[in-house]
């Protein structure tokens, strides 16, 4: 994948920036594992709006994803690499032996015509998807399960994957791309390799109009607001929120308040935070 630019014929254009695409090999998404994707604009069965800066958009459909992989032993042919609106990362078809298709998220260096396996018996190659107890240290993994069985929960954004570092009784240590060091149990499933299109984070979108094609609406500064709008508001010129630390618009804290549960039951199973505090 490569970044592609554009002459400066506008002022928008300048700076716009967008993929090449380079990896995608078809435009038509297998239509069997499409469903359509109804649109709240961020409003509630009410039509109170619970989540702000949500509407409009492009119409888009779901692709159905493997995430689960438990087609075992069945060796599967990856299709074609695919363009997927709902997350940063592509996704491949595959195709299994018996003829069912099916999505997964397409790891670097997956290409069409190469085969696949899931299971305990296929091989540590890229897009292959095994129990953590099967795979050697050391090892870049992806779409890892939290519970056996569950279907991959974490490290499946663009460009990312976590390393595996230690095996220990019923427990496997991860390295997540946040730095963060977590057990997670050996039964678990983790796909081989390190999801694709990693450079996404650099596109730069160049002007509001293509925020808007992806269903973001505008975000308002508080302190541009009246202070019946935002406790941030109000005023002479330009002036400060006036409170010892910013808020929401409903005056809870905002920007740093840390939110996590004490008691949370997974703190047992992080070894180390990504600030690089243990858990106590």
């Amino acid at each position: 994948m490569g970044i592609k630019t554009y002459n400066p014929y506008t002022p928008s254009r300048r700076n716009m920036t967008v993929s090449d695409f380079s990896e995608i090999t078809t435009q038509t998404p297998e239509k069997s594992l499409l469903v359509s994707k109804k649109k709240t604009a961020g409003r509630n069965n009410q039509g109170k709006i619970t989540v702000r800066h949500h509407g409009g958009g492009n119409r888009q459909k779901y692709r159905l994803i493997d995430f689960k992989r438990q087609k075992d032993d069945i060796p599967a042919k990856v299709v074609s690499i695919e363009y997927d609106p709902n997350r940063t990362a592509n996704i491949a078809l595959i195709c299994y032996a018996d003829g069912v298709k099916s999505y997964i998220i397409a790891p670097q260096g997956l290409e069409v015509g190469m085969k696949i396996m899931n299971g305990p018996k296929a091989e540590v190659r890229t897009g292959n998807c095994l129990p953590l107890s099967e795979i050697p240290i050391g090892a870049m993994v992806h779409n890892i399960e939290l519970m056996p069985g569950r279907g991959g929960q974490m490290v499946r954004a663009a460009g990312n994957g976590a390393q595996l570092m230690a095996k220990e009784g019923k427990y496997a240590t991860l390295r997540l791309p946040s730095g963060e060091m977590r057990m997670v149990p050996i039964e678990c499933r983790a796909s081989i390799g390190v999801v694709g299109n990693g450079e996404h984070n650099l596109v730069n979108y160049g002007k509001a109009g293509r925020v808007r094609h992806m269903g973001v609406r505008p975000t308002v500064r508080g302190s541009v607001m009246n202070p019946n709008d935002h406790p941030h508001g109000g005023g002479e010129g330009k002036t400060g929120i006036g409170r010892p630390g910013p808020t929401t618009p409903w005056g809870k804290p905002a920007l740093g308040l840390k939110t996590r549960k004490a008691k949370k039951h997974s703190n047992k199973l992080i070894v180390r935070r990504r600030n690089g505090k243990a858990i106590k």
